[in-house]
């Protein structure tokens, strides 16, 4: 069976980013008829938030991403506990106490060398007395696993045959001073104890996945297969890591972001498929492929996804939005005329608003100079409502008839002094909402 996971770290909410990762995994599980796990990589006790745990399941409930099972690494200390003394039974886990700035003085060192800035496991030579004597000065040291000095090879979903030479990684720190379990040894033995098959993660994890190939052979675990899609850059190929927060979930649940219009950028971009809008996510399952994914850096610019959301919009009856349009004020039996006539002209929900105003309240006018005489004369001639389908080509004809004004020169100046804009919906159909006309005055 196929076996995959979405592991964030509760210490944040989770961004475009985390959910290419996640979707990409939801995806290949889904497709095989398989589980998709939500891991919680919790083992920082400062850091890690229970607001932050509710907030990324919310984000993934919102997208319609259902997991399977819910996993948290805070419960499973135990087993890494277990791993930690076998790998120390192996002898490829060694303690060592040197200070940040003792190691930021062995990186100067070696770089200013031309060499590789790699530990150079000086800890390995302690005897037992220094240890000892190291540990009373500046208590528990953290915890290495000793790599083998020999190339690691995999062939990736995305990248290809990878060849990674452990000689130029320096040995992973697994378990800090503190006793905190790192995420390299947790992800290890979950990723083994849960079964998992299918990695995907960016492509920064590429050093890390080197390392937890050989953590897992040592321990007699057989590796899943591993993926590493592209990082996502801004439009002009720009970092985008600066900008992450203002691109979490919730945000652009916020801004009006549709669920599939997001879905359906982040399932095709970066892929030799092209982007195609999506109505279920059952149809981003049936055509994903993790191979069709490039190696380049992707380009990500939110604006794309409105574009994408008032297409959503369109394509969605009134069930749908039912609640927010009632939210409005706007009568139960307006609201299917409400929702055709105005949503051609929104790009997100939030616009309903705006245009229930106008219908309730009355626009402001806008009136050139130029055609105030005329618009007056209109004005005088409208019925008073309530107004259905026919009062605008029966008012408009009447105007013409009187005014000698056609086209553009007619309906134009009409259109602004109803409703205050040069463009909308259909006028005959906005006119059987129109409630209120201020241009009277």
């Amino acid at each position: 069976m196929t076996i995959t996971r979405f592991a964030p770290s509760p210490t944040g909410y989770i961004h475009v980013g985390n959910l290419r990762t996640a979707l990409m995994n939801y995806l290949i599980a889904r497709k095989a008829g398989g589980t998709f796990i939500l891991r919680i990589d919790d083992t920082d006790p400062v850091r890690s938030e229970e607001k932050y745990v509710d907030g990324i399941k919310q984000d993934l409930e919102w997208l319609g991403l259902h997991w399977d099972k819910v996993e948290r690494q805070s419960e499973r200390l135990d087993r890494y506990a277990d791993a930690a003394e076998k790998l120390r039974s192996i002898d490829r886990f060694y303690e060592a106490f040197e200070t940040p700035t003792e190691l930021d003085l062995k990186r100067k060192k070696q770089l200013n060398m031309g060499k590789p800035p790699v530990y150079d496991r000086a800890a390995l030579n302690l005897s037992v007395e220094e240890r000892d004597a190291l540990r009373a000065e500046r208590g528990d040291g953290v915890w290495r696993f000793k790599l083998d000095q020999e190339r690691i090879n995999w062939k990736d979903g995305i990248l290809g045959d990878i060849s990674i030479d452990a000689a130029s990684v320096s040995d992973p720190v697994l378990i800090r001073g503190d006793g905190q379990v790192l995420y390299t040894i947790a992800s290890v033995v979950d990723d083994t104890d849960m079964g998992v098959t299918n990695v995907v993660r960016g492509s920064d994890h590429v050093t890390n996945t080197a390392t937890q190939i050989q953590i897992m052979k040592a321990l007699g675990m057989t590796p899943p297969s591993f993926a590493h899609h592209s990082l996502l850059t801004g439009p002009q190929g720009e970092a985008l890591s600066k900008r992450l927060g203002t691109l979490a979930l919730r945000d652009l649940r916020e801004q009006g972001v549709q669920p599939m219009a997001l879905l359906s950028m982040m399932a095709r971009l970066g892929s030799s498929d092209p982007m195609e809008l999506r109505s279920e996510i059952s149809e981003l399952i049936e055509g994903f492929e993790v191979s069709s994914f490039g190696t380049a850096p992707t380009k990500f610019d939110v604006a794309d996804l409105f574009p994408l959301t008032a297409n959503v919009l369109q394509a969605k009856p009134l069930a749908d939005v039912a609640d927010q349009i009632a939210d409005l004020g706007v009568p139960a039996d307006l609201a299917e005329t409400f929702w055709t006539v105005t949503r051609d002209n929104i790009t997100t929900l939030k616009d309903l608003a705006a245009w229930w105003t106008l219908f309730s309240e009355g626009a402001d006018p806008v009136i050139d100079d130029e055609d105030a005489e005329f618009v007056a004369q209109a004005m005088a001639m409208l019925p008073e409502g309530p107004f259905d389908d026919t009062t605008w080509k029966t008012w408009t004809g009447a105007v013409k008839e009187a005014t000698g004004r056609k086209g553009k020169g007619l309906f134009m100046p009409l259109r602004k002094a109803l409703t205050g804009q040069s463009h909308g919906p259909d006028m005959s159909a906005t006119m059987t909402l129109l409630q209120v006309v201020k241009a009277r005055a």
